[in-house]
């Protein structure tokens, strides 16, 4: 059983009072501030300081919330664990980046679930730098992000090799052409992703190598679902840059024109990233190959 005095302080942790903290947990003020001075103790470091009114975490403090959400993680996993072994059961928490939303991950592990009766698979779209914290408190057992693990604590797959392409809609004059360059896209209407998106910072900077800014180009929506935004392509209300993954979901090749910018390379890796000691390997090769054999559909 996880440490009450760790749960308690995760709360203080994130409300940053020990009011607050006390009226979510339903125990009293004086009990939650009991439970962290025995815990600075335990540990021999003081975790919070005051700033304007608020608990604030030491550098210590900060240390301990890490540790503290994976042993409430891993707690929680083992529980979830012997409950699927107990019902016969298999299951696999995946984090996905939100462009990978969109590509045939997604499909690709539906297929999976389905082919294999009793297995539960459960999907967490963040960032990537989400996704790692995720994996390093053993909240997701693998992640499916942009190029290979950043650190040897983690092995890595390569996924796919993918690259970002104007999307159109079929009846765009520019799908004609076998490329499209830069010219040409300065004189159309584009939707893009977010400041905060992967994708559209590779675009921006690709487009700084070729002496270019996003500031060159008509920017009139901006929109994180990829969705939408092909949704809104294939209507002929502006072009996108987008991975050419995230462009094979049902009826896109009946609806969209993909093409390379000219002089622009926008290549990027896709990985999937595990834990060195994660046991069922074989799962991971089977996502791989079954990922590659629709891809070539």
């Amino acid at each position: 059983m996880v440490d009450s005095k760790l749960i308690t302080f995760l709360k203080v942790a994130d409300k940053g009072s020990y009011t607050l903290a006390a009226q979510e947990l339903s125990l009293t003020q004086p009990a939650v501030s009991q439970q962290m001075k025995l815990l600075e103790n335990e540990l021999g470091v003081k975790l919070f300081h005051r700033v304007d009114n608020s608990l604030k975490l030491t550098y210590q403090g900060d240390i301990v919330r890490k540790f503290a959400r994976r042993i409430v993680s891993l707690y929680g996993e083992l529980g979830s664990k012997l409950s699927d072994e107990q019902a016969g059961r298999r299951s696999y928490v995946i984090g996905i980046t939100h462009t990978s939303e969109a590509n045939l991950i997604a499909e690709v592990l539906a297929h999976y679930a389905e082919a294999n009766p009793g297995v539960k698979i459960k999907i967490l779209s963040d960032s990537i730098k989400k996704l790692y914290e995720k994996l390093s408190t053993f909240e997701i057992d693998l992640a499916i992000v942009d190029g290979a693990s950043p650190t040897k604590k983690y092995s890595s797959i390569l996924l796919d090799t993918d690259s970002l392409v104007v999307v159109m809609a079929k009846a765009h004059p520019l799908a004609k052409k076998a490329s499209v360059s830069l010219a040409d896209l300065k004189k159309e209407r584009l939707i893009l992703r977010s400041k905060a998106s992967e994708t559209r910072n590779q675009f921006a900077s690709a487009l700084a190598g070729a002496n270019c800014r996003l500031d060159d180009f008509n920017i009139v929506l901006e929109i994180d679902n990829i969705m939408t935004i092909k949704e809104l392509v294939a209507k002929g209300e502006a072009l996108s840059v987008l991975p050419r993954s995230a462009c094979h979901g049902y009826g896109d090749k009946q609806m969209l024109s993909l093409r390379p910018i000219e002089n622009l390379n926008m290549i990027r890796e896709v990985s999937i990233v595990f834990p060195k000691d994660f046991a069922e390997r074989a799962f991971v090769d089977t996502l791989v190959a079954d990922y590659r054999k629709m891809l070539s559909r």
